[in-house]
């Protein structure tokens, strides 16, 4: 059985945060290290934690959202960051070398054999989701390269068969959402949450689909 934060997988199924879920337990990253064997120096999802300590406004307590929405302080809000898969890739836009590609089923993939390392994809992504992890080892140092680019895949290999991504399952609050843009919309107004990133970045990540978030 899923958790109630997957409701869709496969083709077309996004991932998204509800930052006024998330805790900031670490589950995620852990369930994503034990997956797919990250190593302890290495992450493909983190929680991101701002204005840590900070109260938010007044009547804007765990309505991170609507505080931004209204130009007040959200107070301390923990966001779970990873590859989005955006619709709008922007690292797919700035690789040199296609080893960036958004897939007809809507992953985001990188193709290893082509990656030189130039760490362009790093500096477009307004999510941090790029990671070199080999960008020290002596070949990427002589080449002068950041090595082989790695993030998150929104376990790809899992929705194959119907099972949600590591992160999402393991998620104790279910501050990780996967569906499809208007389960995640419906999903998050059930909640009473909100979007947490502004219309540039939801339109990144959504496209013309960002529109069912309004």
């Amino acid at each position: 059985m899923m958790r109630d934060g997957v409701m869709s997988t496969g083709a077309d199924a996004r991932i998204f945060p509800d930052v006024e879920a998330c805790i900031d337990c670490g589950g995620c990253v852990v369930a994503c290290k034990r997956t797919w064997d990250v190593p302890a120096d290495e992450q493909r999802i983190s929680v991101s934690t701002m204005l840590e300590g900070q109260e938010a406004a007044e009547g804007f307590n765990a309505n991170s959202a609507g505080a931004l929405n209204e130009g007040q302080s959200p107070g301390e809000t923990s966001v779970p960051m990873q590859c989005y898969h955006c619709e709008n890739a922007p690292c797919v836009s700035v690789c040199p070398t296609d080893s960036l590609l958004k897939a007809e089923d809507g992953f985001v993939q990188v193709r290893d054999s082509l990656c030189i390392g130039c760490q362009y994809c790093l500096s477009a992504c307004p999510f941090g989701a790029p990671q070199f992890p080999d960008s020290d080892e002596p070949t990427a140092r002589l080449f002068g390269t950041g090595g082989t680019m790695d993030k998150c895949t929104m376990c790809e290999e899992r929705q194959a068969v119907g099972k949600g991504p590591a992160c999402a399952e393991e998620c104790s609050t279910d501050a990780i959402l996967v569906g499809e843009a208007n389960e995640i919309a419906e999903e998050l107004d059930r909640r009473g949450s909100g979007t947490f990133f502004n219309g540039v970045a939801m339109e990144i990540v959504f496209g013309d689909d960002a529109e069912v978030f309004r």
